[in-house]
């Protein structure tokens, strides 16, 4: 996955928002599932009159579920692609696309740019609300119903003590090769005068059902089911507890994307190409 299009072909920056209600995650899949990669690519295929399909590359992949507000890839066209369509690119996608997928913005990429390795933070936001009489019909499919009365100060004491860089395999489902190790840089919960707690979830990277653990260990916590110190007890000791429920995703959100100025993204990409390992204990 190069940093750079390859010669005779301009990488296009996207920028892109989508209701996952009905779709089986960013992905294309096997099975002919509805995907919100398939359908872009679909459409990109159509409006440009093309012969082949031009591939995706994500800011984060989301799961089946999970929406996103600003959702970041790229791809990579031939030059004469580019230069045919890119003017009246935007709006032809805007009446090819079914309407619960949008693309806002199209542009030419920066030297360096890689939708996923250049990103220097993802930010989510989780929505639960704990209102006795449930969601208002008009969220359903965006907020959560818990139906325990929540603490939001105790939950955001027990946030606090996750901050930081750690091995996150004890709120992650572990994938074969791939690292646990995040820096987890905000974590924080608001109750709105509508009663809609929102969590706001930041990290350089998240791994596998990283969020949606952590805020079910958060709600184990607002419901007086735990003390605040559990969640980093859960952490510490590095294995999946059975007590941690990965809520439901349509709570989800991908709200932004982060990158550094252009002369740095070249180097942030291969930055996030390391494998990480925290810092040993002791000096020898």
């Amino acid at each position: 996955m190069s940093d750079e299009a390859a010669a005779g072909y301009v990488r296009v920056r996207l920028d892109l928002s989508y209701d996952g209600s009905e779709f089986s995650g960013w992905a294309k899949q096997a099975g002919g599932r509805r995907t919100v990669q398939g359908e872009i690519e679909d459409a990109l295929r159509t409006v440009t009159r093309s012969g082949q399909t031009y591939e995706l590359t994500v800011a984060g992949r989301t799961d089946a579920g999970v929406h996103a507000r600003g959702q970041v890839a790229h791809v990579d066209l031939p030059r004469e692609v580019w230069a045919e369509h890119n003017q009246k690119l935007l709006k032809r996608l805007a009446g090819r696309l079914p309407r619960d997928v949008r693309v806002w913005a199209l542009r030419e990429a920066p030297s360096g740019f890689n939708a996923r390795f250049s990103a220097i933070w993802r930010r989510y936001a989780y929505r639960v609300t704990d209102n006795p009489g449930g969601v208002d019909p008009l969220l359903r499919n965006h907020v959560l119903w818990h139906d325990w009365p929540l603490d939001v100060d105790a939950m955001n004491e027990a946030a606090r003590r996750l901050l930081g860089e750690h091995d996150f395999a004890a709120y992650c489902k572990k994938r074969e090769g791939a690292t646990t190790i995040r820096t987890l840089q905000e974590l924080s919960l608001a109750k709105g005068d509508d009663g809609i707690i929102t969590a706001t979830v930041r990290a350089d990277a998240f791994c596998h059902n990283m969020v949606r653990s952590l805020i079910g260990a958060l709600l184990f916590v607002g419901d007086g089911h735990r003390p605040p110190n559990w969640p980093a007890k859960v952490l510490a000791a590095g294995v999946r507890d059975s007590a941690v429920h990965v809520v439901r995703p349509h709570g989800l959100t991908l709200e932004e994307v982060g990158y550094p100025a252009d002369e740095l993204l070249a180097a942030r990409g291969k930055e996030a190409r390391n494998k990480r390992s925290l810092p040993s204990a002791g000096c020898c």
